[in-house]
């Protein structure tokens, strides 16, 4: 990991299995990429009453993934949330050892791909209405290379260069600025086969 910026570092099952649910998931990625939110606000996105949005909220904050967060209207009756960071870390290779928080593991990976792919499915749906120029400049691929151990780490620092490379450039756009910037999702894994050598 190469930026310095603050993470939520989940070292113990319990959080990472409050994490995996999907609309946990979802609603910290909401509160990361919209900034401060109320149960109410969040419930319209996720399309959850308000009571239930709450209680995965309280999940989060026992976790210390959100926040109470300063209210941004006159109403004092509603609490607002943020997340207490933008990214969230852990380090599957620490956990070996450690059935418990391996399973955790597992299952909070599992949904993150889960999201991924229900999110890219909503794209390739939504790509016909979509304007060219979006759809020309969008990338996706996915390739088998043989490397070393070594050489696999050497990719992975290097993407995660790139990526931070790229979330600088985002950063620099003012959302209230019309530049015609958008949000742009970017997932991707580089991994061993889980078949081994020649699989």
């Amino acid at each position: 990991m190469t930026r310095d910026e603050p993470r939520s570092a989940l070292t113990d099952a319990a959080s990472m299995r409050a994490l995996a649910h999907p609309t946990r998931l979802r609603l910290l990625g909401l509160l990361r990429q919209r900034g401060p939110q109320t149960a109410a606000q969040l419930g319209d996105v996720v399309d959850e009453a308000p009571g239930t949005v709450s209680y995965h909220l309280s999940k989060l904050a026992a976790s210390d993934l959100i926040q109470a967060a300063d209210p941004q209207s006159a109403d004092r009756r509603e609490r607002w949330w943020q997340a207490t960071a933008l990214l969230t870390s852990w380090e599957p290779a620490d956990l070996l050892d450690d059935p418990e928080r391996l399973s955790a593991s597992a299952a909070l990976e599992k949904s993150i791909v889960q999201a991924n792919a229900a999110r890219y499915t909503q794209y390739v749906d939504a790509m016909p209405a979509l304007p060219r120029e979006w759809v020309a400049a969008a990338a996706g691929g996915d390739r088998a290379i043989r490397l070393t151990v070594t050489e696999l780490a050497a990719l992975r620092a290097e993407l995660e260069s790139v990526v931070d490379r790229w979330v600088d450039v985002g950063d620099a756009h003012d959302p209230a600025d019309d530049d015609g910037a958008e949000t742009v999702v970017l997932a991707y894994q580089a991994y061993r086969h889980p078949g081994g050598a020649g699989a």
